[in-house]
C-alpha cells in the first residue's frame, strides 16, 4: 500500500498526468445531479464546438439510427440521455488528452484505441443483453479498462518500453509492474478513475478486470462484464475465451462470433466519428508489417546482445588471472541480461566439492572460500546442476518438495525469490556453478535468452578452464626448476662442506693457542655458530621439500635481533649511508620456537632491506607484543598460546613493483636482477608458516616496504 501511494505522488509530482478539459469536469458534474438539467447540460456542451459537432455527428449516425436529423445539442440530450452525451464527451476527451502522446512499435497507440473500443463496444451489447441498468456505464468502463498503461507509458516511457519488451504475456506484465513500478496498471487505471470522480463500480471494474476467473465469479455486474468484454476483445485469445462468455452468460459460439463480427464494422464508424485513429491486428497490411517489425527488432536485439557478448569474451580472453575472469564474468551477466546478484561456485578437485568465489567485498561476510558444498550433496540445486549439465532454478526444482538447507541459505543471502543454477564444464571436467539471484519475473525474461546464457557459461567456463591448465603448467615448471635448483644445491654443499670443515679446524686451532680468558674466544664461538648455521642451512637447501627434526627453544626475539644486528655490523658498514633504528618493547614475552630457522628470516629480510637502498637510508626494526588468548587446535607442536609477537622491518627502498606483488612469495620471483634467485621470500614465507605465524607487507612504489611478521606466543610445549 505504501509502494503504491508513493508511485502515485510521484505520477502526481511529474507533472504528466492526463487532465480532463474543464468543460468536461462541469458536463460529468452536471451529469450526476440527482435532478438533470437538461438545459444546463446543453449549455456546457454548445460551449465547445468541437464537442458539439462530434456529439452531432454520431447522434446522426447509423450507430443510433433515428428517424429524423438532429440539429440542436439540446434535442441530441433529450433523446440520447444524459449518460451517452456524457460517454461520447469523456471518449472524445480522454484520447485528445493522450493525442500528444507518442506511439512506437513497442506501444501502437492505434492498436491499444482499437482494443479499448473494441472492449468498450462487447462490453455495452453484453450489458444489453443481460438487462444491466446501465449499459452506457459498462461501455465507458470498457473504453477505459486499460488506461493505467496510457498513464505508465507517459510517464515512465523507457522503463515501461523495457517491461513491453520482456513480458510476453499478462501475468508476467503484472508481475513486471508490480515489481518494477510499484503498481499494476489496473490500480493506477482505477486510481485515475476516482481521481476524475467517475462512478466507483467503474473503477472496480479496472481494478479487478486481471483477476483470476474464479474470482470474478462472485463478483458485481460490472466487473464481470468488463472481464469478459476485455477476454472476447483480444484477438489471440479469442478462440480460448468462447467458453467464458458461455460460462458467464450462457451465449453460444455462434451468438459470440456474431456479436464480434457486427462490432467491427460498427467499431470503425464511432472510432471515425469521434476522430479515433485506430488500427485493427486483423487487418492483412498491419499483420504483415507488425511480422516485420517483430523479426527487424527480434533480429536487432540479437545484434545486440552479440555485440555485447563479442565484448565480454574479448574480455574474458584478456583476463590474466581467475579473480579477473571472474569480475569480466560477473560485469558481463549485468550487462547482458541485466541481473545484479551473482555467484561463482568453482570445483575443488582436492575437496571434492564446490567452493564458493566471492568477488564483492560486501559478500564476503557469507559467501567466501570457507563455504563448501560436496559433490555428494546430490539434493542440492548447485551439484545437480552440476551433474546433469544443464541449468535448474529453484522456481521449477522446489515446487514440489523443500531444498536442503545450503540452498535455503543461499536463497536467503541473495535475498531474491530464487535462484538460477548454471552448470560450467570444460571438456568434460567440472568447472563450477554460477549461481544468478533473480524474482520470478526475471527468470521469465532469462529464459527467453537461453541459448545467450548457454554460450556465455561455456566461454566462461572455458577461461576458467584455461587459466587452471596455465597454473598447473607453472606449477609444474617450478617443480622441475625446483628439482633441478635441487640437484645443483647437493653438488654445491658437497663441495663446501670440505672448506667449512677446514675453516672450523682452524677455529679451533686458534682458540686453542688464545687464553681461556682472551675476548677473541667470544668472536671465535660466534663463527662458529655461524659456520654451524650455514652447515644447516646448506643442509637444509637439499631437502627442501622433505620433513626434517625441527628443533623448538624458548627464544627472547629482541636478543636475537640485537645479536643479528651486531654480527652484521661489518656487512651493513659497507653501507654507510644505512642507519638501523631498533625500537624493541621491554618486556617482550618469550617464546617457543625454532631459533636457527627464525635467524635465517630476519637475516634474509634485514639483508633484502639493505640491498633496495644501494645509496643508503633508514632501517627501522621495531617488536611489540599484540596480547590476545586463545587455543590453537592446528598447531602440531604447540598446546597453547597467549598472544603473538609482532616484528616489523621497514626500509625507504623503491618499493616492490605491482606485476610481482601478486606472487611475492612464490620461488624464483625477484626484482633485483641480475645475481638474485628469487628464493628468500619464499624461504621466509614457507619458514614463518611452518611456524604457525603471519607474514605481510606494505608496499608502495617509491615509498619503501615493510614486511610485518606474527609469531605466536608459545608457552608449553607439546611432548
Amino acid at each position: 500500500m505504501q509502494i503504491r501511494k508513493s508511485l502515485f505522488r510521484q505520477i502526481e509530482t511529474q507533472r504528466h498526468l492526463p487532465t480532463l478539459p474543464a468543460i468536461l469536469l462541469k458536463l460529468i458534474d452536471a451529469c450526476g445531479q440527482d435532478e438533470e438539467n437538461l438545459k444546463e447540460i446543453s449549455k456546457i456542451i454548445e460551449h465547445d464546438p468541437s464537442l458539439s459537432s462530434k456529439i452531432l455527428n454520431l447522434v446522426n449516425s447509423a450507430h443510433f439510427g433515428l428517424p429524423n436529423r438532429i440539429d440542436s445539442i439540446h434535442r441530441a440530450v433529450v433523446l440520447v440521455g444524459t449518460d451517452t452525451i456524457k460517454n461520447i464527451a469523456i471518449c472524445t476527451s480522454v484520447y485528445e488528452v493522450f493525442n500528444q502522446t507518442k506511439g512506437n512499435s513497442v506501444f501502437n497507440l492505434k492498436f491499444f484505441w482499437w482494443h479499448s473500443l473494441k472492449c468498450a463496444m462487447v462490453a455495452k451489447f453484453i450489458a444489453q443483453k443481460t438487462n444491466y441498468t446501465c449499459p452506457d456505464e459498462a461501455f465507458l468502463s470498457g473504453l477505459l479498462h486499460d488506461i493505467g498503461k496510457l498513464v505508465f507509458w507517459v510517464n515512465f516511457p523507457e522503463k515501461y518500453r523495457e517491461l513491453l519488451e520482456t513480458c510476453k504475456d499478462r501475468h508476467d506484465l503484472l508481475l513486471a509492474e508490480k515489481e518494477q513500478l510499484g503498481a499494476t496498471h489496473c490500480e493506477v487505471g482505477a486510481w485515475l478513475i476516482r481521481r476524475w470522480n467517475l462512478q466507483s463500480f467503474m473503477a472496480d471494474s479496472l481494478t479487478y478486470h486481471h483477476e483470476p476467473k474464479n474470482r470474478i465469479l462472485n463478483a458485481l455486474p460490472l466487473v464481470q462484464i468488463v472481464y469478459v468484454a476485455n477476454l472476447l476483445s483480444d484477438v489471440k485469445q479469442q478462440n480460448k475465451n468462447y467458453d467464458i462468455a458461455e460460462e458467464f452468460y450462457g451465449f453460444s459460439k455462434s451468438q459470440v462470433e456474431e456479436l464480434l463480427s457486427s462490432t467491427e464494422e460498427e467499431l470503425k464508424n464511432v472510432a471515425h466519428l469521434l476522430g479515433i485513429e485506430i488500427e485493427s491486428p486483423n487487418d492483412s497490411e498491419t499483420i504483415l508489417s507488425e511480422e516485420k517489425r517483430v523479426k527487424q527488432e527480434d533480429l536487432a536485439h540479437e545484434v545486440r546482445e552479440f555485440s555485447l557478448l563479442t565484448g565480454t569474451l574479448q574480455n574474458l580472453l584478456q583476463a590474466g588471472d581467475k579473480d579477473t575472469i571472474l569480475r569480466t564474468a560477473q560485469q558481463g551477466v549485468k550487462v547482458l541480461f541485466d541481473i545484479k546478484s551473482i555467484f561463482f561456485f568453482l570445483y575443488n578437485p582436492e575437496k571434492k566439492g564446490l567452493i564458493c568465489n566471492a568477488i564483492e567485498k560486501e559478500n564476503s561476510s557469507f559467501m567466501n572460500d570457507d563455504i563448501v558444498i560436496p559433490m555428494q550433496a546430490d539434493k542440492s540445486l548447485l551439484i545437480d546442476s552440476l551433474i546433469k549439465g544443464k541449468p535448474l532454478d529453484s522456481f521449477t526444482q522446489f515446487a514440489d518438495f523443500k531444498p536442503i538447507i545450503i540452498d535455503e541459505q543461499i536463497i536467503r543471502f541473495v535475498n531474491k525469490e530464487g535462484i538460477l543454477c548454471i552448470p560450467m564444464l570444460a571438456h568434460g571436467e567440472y568447472v563450477g556453478v554460477i549461481v544468478l539471484g533473480l524474482d520470478q519475473v526475471e527468470l521469465s525474461h532469462l529464459s527467453k535468452h537461453s541459448m545467450l546464457l548457454n554460450m556465455f557459461s561455456n566461454n566462461v567456463a572455458l577461461a576458467l578452464h584455461v587459466d587452471q591448465v596455465r597454473r598447473n603448467q607453472l606449477s609444474k615448471i617450478q617443480s622441475e626448476r625446483l628439482a633441478a635448483s635441487l640437484y645443483m644445491a647437493r653438488k654445491v654443499v658437497h663441495e663446501v662442506n670440505n672448506p667449512l670443515s677446514i675453516m672450523k679446524n682452524y677455529l679451533k686451532i686458534l682458540g686453542m693457542k688464545l687464553s681461556a680468558q682472551d675476548p677473541a674466544q667470544e668472536e671465535i664461538e660466534n663463527l662458529n655458530e655461524e659456520i654451524d648455521r650455514i652447515t644447516m642451512i646448506l643442509r637444509s637447501l637439499t631437502t627442501f621439500s622433505e620433513k626434517r627434526v625441527r628443533n623448538f627453544v624458548s627464544v627472547d626475539i629482541n636478543v636475537l635481533l640485537s645479536d643479528i644486528i651486531r654480527i652484521m655490523s661489518e656487512y651493513l658498514s659497507k653501507y654507510s649511508n644505512i642507519k638501523v633504528h631498533m625500537d624493541l618493547e621491554d618486556g617482550l614475552p618469550k617464546t617457543i620456537t625454532e631459533r636457527d630457522s627464525l635467524k635465517q628470516v630476519f637475516v634474509n629480510l634485514v639483508k633484502n632491506a639493505v640491498e633496495v637502498m644501494p645509496t643508503g637510508g633508514n632501517l627501522y626494526i621495531k617488536t611489540q607484543h599484540v596480547p590476545s588468548y586463545f587455543q590453537d587446535e592446528s598447531a602440531s607442536e604447540h598446546k597453547k598460546h597467549f598472544g603473538y609477537v609482532q616484528i616489523m622491518i621497514t626500509d625507504e627502498g623503491p618499493g616492490i613493483p605491482d606485476k610481482i606483488k601478486p606472487r611475492l612469495f612464490e620461488p624464483f620471483v625477484t626484482s633485483k636482477g641480475h645475481g638474485h634467485f628469487g628464493l628468500g621470500l619464499s624461504i621466509v614465507y614457507e619458514i614463518i608458516k611452518s611456524l604457525n605465524g603471519t607474514l605481510s607487507y606494505e608496499s608502495e612504489e617509491g615509498k619503501g616496504s615493510s614486511f610485518k611478521i606474527g609469531l605466536p606466543i608459545v608457552t608449553e610445549q607439546k611432548d
